[in-house]
């Protein structure tokens, strides 16, 4: 504080001591008035109000003005209360990232502006917030007359007494593909399926169960014709001893299914399977498939509590136009496991180096790849500045609302600097919510990353800066809700020229940008060129169909 401000704070004290004390001796109240209160009187007004003189009155005229002071004070709390409870309710949390901006960095909204619901937004104009051409693809789950009739032959056949336990492992999104799955192999059994048990991770040591994460009733619900669900074994089959099958293959057919497990299901009446992530086909008949995407976009709803929040919080980051996603994983185990290196500094690279040499089983696959090879290959997360320079090739506007989800980025503030430059609207969920609003959902990973999904779903753009079961069925998801807009960071044809440091600025757009042509969410058919793929990534055609001929988009 400078010398001059000091001075004039010590005169404004000295000011508001000498005006609480009047000379007579007797000191005055004051109360607090919202400042739009006080702006919304004419300063006439104002002066004659508190600055009146003293007059001559008679005792009849001293009652009225006691009376009457009483009302104006009576009045000027109810206005106070009034404005306090409109400033409260207009709040808008909109903080860009505190726990990461510093000093002037951020060039975002000011809290006043953000709590009242002014200021510079973004208009949903430009290129970069076009949507992809859909070209009338629309959600069609209609089952055949076969399925149906095999679904109430099994209903017939006694499917109460057939009970099929899974135990689902990995992150939420991971979890939700093998829950997928589990439906699926379910139905191919006939058997009821038993709400599925949340195995605790041992990274992330969440133990919530399955009705913490999703809407319990509307599973069940939504599955009522496809496959039983129930919460727990019946009194009749507590004792038996479950057939438990330790490793199943990968990809297995509907019919190696049936082969391996209905003789002995029959048998027994109860099923246990682990680890399905991957062991299902991902070629499946089309009724098979179509069930696939009814549990993953219609039945697996998020619980009330995590909707809500999720909800509010997309809410908010639309409160001033369009906005964008990303999905950024730069987490410290995700280098590590991935066998690339953060390019921070040589010291965050080596902390990579010796975590992964400690820790040899987490790298997942090629690992006769060096760090080079794998990026090249474009096997490795994007960096912030990769993100930062896709994105401004893509032309996404400086003034972009940009909501970011993953974990806490390895290296800190200083992983995100070059994305808080460039783009200085940067949010998370840390810093949308109000105080307490996160509470219950502290040290629980499944349900900060359910939130992490509904805004990013929700987003008019959405991108991630590397693979995985999120990015997978992100994409699913928002083709299903009409091919909204997804980009695909081409990294293998892409990363040649991160490295050209010779190319200019100007021509790297334009190659960057004409890379992305295709690659925005446009749809694209699973078979084909896309044979192998989850069908909950790739929705057309099995889910989804148009008017025209399905040749016409290849």
């Amino acid at each position: 504080m400078t010398k001059k401000k000091r001075s004039g704070r010590r005169v404004e004290e000295e000011g508001e001591e000498e005006m609480a004390t009047r000379p007579n001796g007797r000191r005055l109240s004051y109360i607090a008035v919202p400042s739009q209160i006080i702006h919304s009187l004419s300063s006439t007004s104002l002066h004659s109000l508190l600055i009146s003189p003293p007059k001559k009155v008679s005792r009849t005229g001293h009652r009225l003005l006691a009376r009457s002071t009483k009302f104006l004070l009576l009045l000027l709390f109810l206005f106070a209360g009034v404005g306090t409870l409109r400033v409260w309710h207009d709040l808008d949390p909109l903080l860009p990232c505190p726990h990461l901006i510093r000093g002037p960095l951020s060039t975002a909204d000011s809290t006043e502006e953000l709590a009242l619901g002014v200021g510079g937004g973004v208009e949903a104009r430009g290129e970069f917030w076009r949507q992809p051409d859909g070209m009338g693809f629309v959600p069609c789950l209609k089952f055949s007359k076969q399925y149906r009739a095999e679904g109430e032959a099994a209903a017939r056949a006694g499917r109460r007494k057939k009970y099929l336990l899974v135990v689902v492992s990995g992150g939420l999104n991971q979890q939700r593909n093998q829950i997928v799955d589990a439906v699926v192999i379910a139905r191919i059994l006939g058997a009821a399926l038993v709400v599925p048990v949340l195995q605790v991770n041992v990274i992330w040591g969440d133990e919530s169960e399955f009705s913490d994460v999703f809407d319990l009733e509307h599973f069940k619900s939504v599955l009522a014709e496809d496959v039983k669900v129930v919460s727990s074994l019946p009194s009749t089959h507590i004792m038996t001893r479950p057939v438990q099958e330790r490793e199943t293959p990968l990809h297995v057919s509907p019919d190696w299914i049936r082969s391996r497990y209905m003789k002995r299901l029959n048998r027994e009446g109860v099923l246990l399977l682990r680890g399905l992530d991957s062991r299902l086909s991902k070629d499946l008949p089309p009724d098979l498939q179509k069930l696939r995407c009814k549990v993953a976009f219609r039945a697996l709803r998020f619980a009330a509590p995590i909707q809500e929040l999720g909800n509010k919080l997309a809410m908010r980051m639309r409160s001033k136009g369009p906005y964008l996603a990303l999905h950024l994983r730069l987490e410290k185990d995700v280098w590590v496991r991935t066998g690339c290196l953060p390019g921070l500094s040589p010291d965050h690279d080596e902390v990579i180096q010796e975590q992964r040499k400690l820790r040899p089983k987490l790298l997942t696959g090629r690992s006769n790849m060096t760090y080079q090879e794998r990026r090249l290959a474009g096997l490795c997360p994007l960096t912030a500045l990769e993100v930062t320079r896709l994105l401004k090739a893509l032309e996404a506007p400086r003034d972009a609302r940009i909501y970011w989800a993953g974990g806490q980025p390895f290296g800190g503030r200083q992983a995100l600097l070059p994305l808080l430059y460039e783009f200085p609207h940067l949010y998370n969920k840390e810093s949308l919510t109000l105080p307490g609003e996160l509470e219950q959902f502290a040290n629980r990973s499944s349900l900060l990353a359910a939130i992490d999904y509904i805004v990013c779903e929700q987003s008019d753009v959405f991108m991630a800066s590397h693979g995985g079961n999120m990015g997978h069925l992100m994409r699913g998801h928002r083709a299903f809700a009409g091919h909204k807009k997804f980009i695909t960071a081409n990294k293998r044809q892409m990363i040649p020229y991160f490295l050209d440091t010779s190319l200019p600025e100007s021509e790297f757009n334009r190659i960057v940008k004409e890379l992305h042509q295709g690659s925005l969410g446009q749809p694209e058919l699973r078979t084909d060129h896309k044979v192998g793929k989850d069908v909950t990534a790739y929705p057309v055609p099995e889910c989804m169909c148009n008017g025209t001929s399905i040749r016409s988009i290849l």
